[in-house]
């Protein structure tokens, strides 16, 4: 964290007339929300980094995209665009994966220092609507929305297993060719059907529409993410919002579009493992909460392992087809890709899981220590499956942020046709003049 801000600071020393660096917020624990803003464009394009706690990539590329934008007038002066470049969304819970981010790039390390929030307290979701978000994250990134209205909005996130796909709020024609061209040159797979967008409309291969929001319970808002986030806030200045996911580790076999030999017996396979892996580690917090009295910050790394074992069943009972029910949605059409992506998350809710409870009874001391063999053996037992079984390896940071840049790019060319100018006249803050150093602040 302390070095992506350093070096946003450097880039602004150094283009002082094009580049402007100002906070737009605090963070809950106090970290400074910064904005990089590049250019001098009457139409705005907004990027956000760092979305999710776990996914750090974005934060690298941004500040390639400031690079590039400094670099190539197509992107800033004759687009009469301004790139504002949101570094870091959840500053506190990235630096809670710290311990993984310096390497060496293993499975076990990532699951093991692995953090994301519980559901309500990520600030890209507004489950109780804009007017009464509470993070101060999330009001930071509904003000910026509103004061600079972009014709653009970005989202960077990553798939920590898997592969690349694009999610927008309205089509955008030619995404899918685009994207596949970055995907093929960079050797990074294509999720040809995610479980996040499992019941969503294909715009084209590897490229979903977003629903609508619409309210339900907690189960289905984590599971489809169809609630009401600052994806759709800024929907009303004819904003096309993006949300670009890139894996960490690529798994070739999620663009398989094959038919499988038997979809129904693979998705009771997949269903029984959630179901078991659930029920072993409902057993091992019962184990480990009685001692959690005395570990400062339990309650936040309760609430996400409390929101995992409430999706598990659910998600093992809407796969399962001997438990399918004639008013629930019917699944999609499952090819092996599908099936693969289903696995691999099923796979996924346990071992966040895992993780979760390492870190809380590794915290809680010699009291819980006797979990721990146990809880060793399940990380290392499912990521062993993750690496032999699924083939899953790791993609270097610089072509993980080569290809998110290359994906943004692509989007804001086909968004920006047509995109109406806006004056921004009355907009505070609007100048050429250098920022305040961060460091002076």
């Amino acid at each position: 964290m302390d070095e992506l801000g350093a070096r946003a600071a450097a880039l602004v020393a150094r283009r002082p007339r094009d580049a402007r660096l100002r906070r737009v917020g605090t963070s809950r624990g106090g970290t400074p929300l910064w904005l990089l803003s590049v250019g001098h464009g009457s139409r705005h394009a907004l990027v956000v980094a760092g979305p999710h706690a776990n996914e750090p990539v974005g934060g690298v590329t941004a500040l390639r995209l400031a690079e590039r934008a400094l670099a190539d007038p197509r992107l800033g002066e004759r687009a009469d665009a301004t790139w504002n470049l949101l570094l870091c969304l959840d500053p506190d819970g990235a630096r809670r994966n710290e311990g993984w981010l310096s390497g060496p790039y293993t499975l076990g390390r990532y699951f093991r220092h692995f953090f994301r929030p519980g559901f309500r307290e990520q600030p890209e979701w507004l489950p109780d609507g804009a007017d009464r978000a509470a993070l101060p994250e999330t009001r930071a990134l509904l003000d910026l929305q509103d004061e600079l209205r972009p014709f653009f909005q970005c989202s960077l996130h990553g798939v920590d297993i898997g592969g690349g796909f694009v999610e927008l709020t309205r089509d955008l024609p030619g995404m899918a060719q685009r994207l596949a061209q970055t995907a093929a040159r960079l050797g990074i797979p294509r999720e040809l059907g995610p479980y996040d967008t499992l019941y969503w409309p294909a715009l084209g291969p590897a490229v979903y529409r977003i629903p609508p929001p619409r309210r339900g319970d907690l189960a289905a808002a984590i599971t489809e993410a169809a609630v009401e986030s600052t994806w759709f806030h800024p929907h009303r200045y004819g904003t096309v919002t993006a949300v670009v996911e890139a894996p960490m580790w690529g798994v070739a076999a999620v663009e398989d579009g094959s038919p499988h030999p038997d979809a129904h017996m693979e998705l009771r396979a997949v269903s029984r493992t959630l179901r078991r892996d659930t029920r072993l580690l409902e057993g091992i917090l019962a184990r480990i909460r009685p001692h959690l009295a005395a570990v400062s910050d339990a309650a936040r790394m309760l609430a996400p392992v409390d929101d995992y074992l409430l999706v598990g069943p659910g998600l093992a009972d809407s796969w399962d087809p001997d438990r399918y029910d004639g008013g629930q949605r019917p699944l999609p059409p499952l090819d092996n890709a599908r099936l693969t992506a289903l696995g691999i998350s099923g796979r996924r809710v346990a071992l966040r899981t895992a993780g979760l409870l390492h870190q809380l009874a590794r915290a809680a001391g010699r009291a819980a220590s006797g979990v721990l063999p146990e809880l060793d053996g399940l990380i290392d037992e499912w990521c062993a499956d993750y690496h032999d079984g699924y083939g899953a390896r790791w993609i270097p940071v610089a072509r993980q942020a080569e290809y998110q840049a290359r994906v943004v790019l692509a989007a804001f060319e086909l968004a920006g046709r047509g995109a109406p100018a806006r004056s921004h006249s009355g907009d505070s803050d609007w100048s050429s003049g250098a920022a305040v150093p961060m460091h002076t602040e």
